[in-house]
């Protein structure tokens, strides 16, 4: 298995590792350590490069498995146990982390106004959209949304980074915002990402500190996606 650094620390932007399986079919390589963060909850997979000696291999895919993190090479792959270094694209990190801690931030702006469950997120740097149950929408509700949102986020809330045994986390639904529990029967420990005082949720993604990293944010669009549920967009506002 992967030891995977981004999960308890999400500012580490490099990392050495070393090559422990290689499918030359497909172009990838299995780490048994690594920073880069491989998708998963509507957040991207990261990018980035891995450097051998003087050669530089852009990494342009990450996902994982069972055995661990699979890291997609632009060039000749390494052999098994190459020792390598991986340096993430930060700035694109980064804004990933606000972007995840402004969509989790609103989930609790808008369970706290209408005890409404999320039933699909998207997010790409500096822009996402989550989609809620909301059967009593008025149009007049986008701006207290924003105002609250944007208040809470002011507050600097501190953002923290927990693990459950998989049986306590089962006995407290208020862990799943979203409508269907999306935690697959294999996962015996959940990761739990608590925006104190506003938002406690299971979730696999990288976040800031501090709300306060996040800045403002804007609602730029809101949708009906069919009776009762709708999608609200939303931007940092730089």
């Amino acid at each position: 298995m992967t030891d995977r650094i981004y999960s308890t620390e999400a500012y580490e932007r490099s990392m050495t590792a070393t090559v422990v399986e290689v499918d030359r079919d497909d172009g990838r390589v299995l780490l048994d350590r690594s920073v880069f963060y491989p998708g998963g909850g509507g957040q991207p997979f990261d990018l980035g490069e891995l450097v051998i000696g003087d050669d530089r291999l852009d990494v342009v895919r990450v996902t994982q498995d069972s055995r661990g993190v699979w890291h997609w090479l632009e060039g000749p792959l390494p052999p098994v146990g190459t020792a390598v270094n991986g340096v993430i694209d930060w700035e694109r990190r980064y804004k990933l982390m606000r972007t995840h801690t402004a969509m989790h931030a609103m989930c609790g702006v808008v369970w706290n106004r209408f005890q409404s469950p999320v039933t699909g997120g998207n997010m790409n740097p500096g822009e996402g959209r989550l989609d809620f149950e909301i059967p009593e929408w008025n149009p007049e509700d986008r701006e207290p949304i924003e105002t609250e949102l944007n208040r809470q986020l002011d507050l600097a809330r501190r953002i923290e980074v927990s693990f459950l045994d998989r049986a306590e986390a089962d006995q407290d639904p208020s862990l799943i915002r979203t409508k269907v529990s999306l935690l697959p029967p294999s996962l015996t420990e959940v990761r739990v990402i608590d925006i104190v005082g506003l938002d406690r949720q299971a979730d696999g993604g990288t976040h800031v500190h501090s709300t306060a990293e996040v800045g403002s944010v804007r609602i730029t669009k809101t949708e009906s996606k069919g009776k009762g549920f709708r999608r609200i967009r939303f931007v940092l506002d730089e």
